[in-house]
């Protein structure tokens, strides 16, 4: 199953049409949302193009293939706007692998982690710095943000294609960093 991953878009219109192109290219089955969503948040500047209505709008076409988790920065009134669930501080997708546990990572974190087995990852978003590697028996993979990134890293999203999960810089497509999930 190939999916891609998405997070910390913050109401950017310019790196949603970037996301949703990507996606429609990719064959991907799910566009996995890591939460924030709409809102920048108070400690995050204005992202390039902020328009969270028209990036809701966006987001709504392709609404039936995004799972997504809810974010510091999301809230119900978020929710109003979106017609994919929203509100869910995790999700789980079962891979033949393992389980792909789902979070911001603002509850549930690389530091702070959900009960996990041998096998599972563990992906998440909020800081902004994209993570794939194995960390003792999980992996732990964040995409980095798709509006907002930090660090060193240029704007990135996420792709789990075969057994290999790979993070992308939003604008050229070149790999940052992957890690193989087969035990």
């Amino acid at each position: 199953m190939k999916l891609m991953f998405a997070s910390d878009i913050h109401g950017s219109l310019p790196a949603t049409e970037r996301v949703l192109d990507i996606f429609a290219h990719s064959q991907a089955r799910w566009l996995i949302i890591l939460g924030d969503v709409l809102y920048h948040g108070p400690r995050n500047a204005l992202p390039e193009g902020y328009a969270p209505a028209q990036v809701a709008e966006r987001l709504n076409e392709v609404a039936a293939q995004i799972i997504t988790v809810r974010g510091n920065c999301d809230s119900e009134v978020d929710q109003m706007l979106l017609h994919f669930p929203l509100m869910a501080p995790w999700q789980q997708v079962l891979l033949p692998s393992g389980r792909l546990f789902l979070t911001h990572g603002h509850l549930y974190s690389p530091e702070q982690p959900p009960a996990l087995a041998a096998g599972d990852i563990l992906a998440s978003g909020h800081t902004h710095i994209p993570v794939a590697e194995q960390r003792g028996e999980i992996v732990v993979f964040n995409p980095g943000s798709v509006s907002i990134p930090k660090g060193v890293f240029p704007a990135s999203y996420g792709m789990l294609d075969d057994d290999v999960l790979t993070i992308h810089a939003l604008a050229d497509g070149k790999v940052i960093a992957d890690v193989a999930i087969t035990p």
